[in-house]
């Protein structure tokens, strides 16, 4: 464990690149079912240099679920459900169909949509969305995720953000971006080493790990108002901060007493209690849902294995039993599943179904670390060496679609996927 958490401080110290703020998208795979979708351009989509309907079909197409049909003939355009051709529409192939129409109002820009069963003739919506024009991109990313819930009946994730560590020559960057890669914008930059970014429950602030002080120390920023403070800065290291589920509190990995050992403190630094006991490494603390319970990584068995412990304490419970090298677990926000990074001829990512306590390793890359489930549970952000360049990627939850989020200079690792913002 000290190997692995020194082997990635060391990626991160010197790797040597240079920034590009947004990442293009390479899919592979498809899902098990692909709905055929026609995505007609909104009328006056292009009056504030934002079109919509590019967004929309990229969102669709990346999941691997949909397969988005061009029109390109465009006496097939419409901006109503009643001048659609929708007998053309069937014969492209298309199973739904959307479009729309883009005005301003009051200083506000509103968005109408429909989503056509072209077989039908259904509207299953027609919907109606305003605001800042300055937001159209975020408000695409909305429309994609109503479409995508109401044609495959789970909630959609592309409005969420990640996070993610940009290393551009000597300096670190703590970015955000949204969940395609877009947008990119920098929290925090350094000149020392940043690590483990972790969304707060409400997507309003970042935990993470800065070496500015010359030492591991755990801070909380705020990033609406850019306000941040030291949520643990104990003697020795300060480490892997992870939230409640309230929002109240971090487990964190501190070696004040000696040894690496998980802390639950106040989310202002407050009343350290320990968690674990036994073993000399015990680190990548994360919640489960109820927030009764750590899952975390430990060598008390004498390899790196996943456990499970009460925050008010107790034996903890062996999760992983497969291999010799199971670590960095999340739970799914859905509580049914876990993603890990397992040894199976390489470091990859791992699912395990906690009903069944089958596992499943969906990638098959040699150096992938730091999984992160999407707020709808269906996908997992991850990264990997590609060239031995760090680089995001992303699984389906099944192993059957996977993305890599493209950046064409930058060092990127330890992605961190938000929860969905209202």
């Amino acid at each position: 464990m000290k190997h692995y958490f020194r082997a990635l401080l060391m990626s991160l110290l010197f790797a040597a690149s240079t920034a590009q703020a947004d990442m293009t998208i390479e899919v592979v795979g498809v899902g098990s079912q692909q709905y055929p979708i026609a995505i007609i351009p909104f009328q006056n989509e292009n009056i504030d240099n934002q079109p919509v309907t590019p967004v929309i079909g990229s969102d669709l197409n990346t999941s691997g679920v949909f397969k988005v049909i061009p029109i390109t003939d465009r006496s097939l355009h419409a901006y109503t459900p009643a001048n659609l051709n929708l007998a053309a529409l069937q014969a492209s192939g298309a199973q739904y169909a959307v479009l729309g129409q883009i005005f301003s109002e009051g200083g506000q820009a509103v968005v109408k949509f429909w989503l056509i069963d072209v077989a039908t003739k259904q509207e299953l919506i027609a919907y109606e969305k305003r605001g800042n024009p300055a937001q159209l991109r975020r408000m695409s990313h909305q429309i994609a995720d109503m479409i995508y819930e109401k044609i495959t009946g789970k909630s959609g994730a592309f409005a969420s953000r990640i996070a993610y560590i940009l290393k551009t020559g000597k300096a670190y960057e703590l970015q955000v971006a949204d969940a395609d890669g877009y947008g990119a914008q920098t929290v925090l930059k350094s000149r020392m080493p940043i690590m483990s970014p972790r969304w707060s429950p409400d997507g309003g602030k970042l935990a993470y790990v800065s070496f500015e002080l010359e030492k591991p120390v755990v801070y909380v920023h705020e990033l609406a108002t850019g306000k941040r403070w030291q949520a643990a800065n104990f003697k020795g290291s300060n480490s892997s901060p992870a939230w409640s589920p309230n929002g109240r509190q971090l487990a964190v990995v501190l070696s004040k007493d000696g040894g690496s050992q998980i802390y639950i403190v106040n989310v202002d630094g407050s009343n350290p209690r320990r968690i674990s006991q036994g073993g000399e490494i015990n680190t990548e603390p994360s919640f489960t849902g109820d927030g009764q319970s750590i899952i975390f990584t430990s060598d008390r068995g004498g390899s790196p294995q996943i456990y499970r412990a009460s925050i008010n304490g107790g034996n903890a419970e062996r999760m992983t039993f497969s291999g010799g090298y199971n670590a960095s677990a999340k739970i799914a926000p859905d509580g049914k599943s876990m993603t890990y990074i397992t040894r199976d001829n390489g470091y990859r990512v791992a699912v395990m179904d906690l009903a069944t306590r089958r596992s499943t390793t969906l990638t098959s890359t040699n150096m992938d670390d730091s999984p992160s489930f999407a707020p709808n549970s269906s996908m997992i952000l991850y990264e990997t060496d590609v060239g031995r360049r760090g680089t995001l990627a992303i699984v389906s939850s099944d192993g059957k679609v996977k993305q890599r989020l493209k950046s064409q200079n930058g060092e990127v690792r330890q992605p961190a996927w938000g929860p969905m913002l209202r």
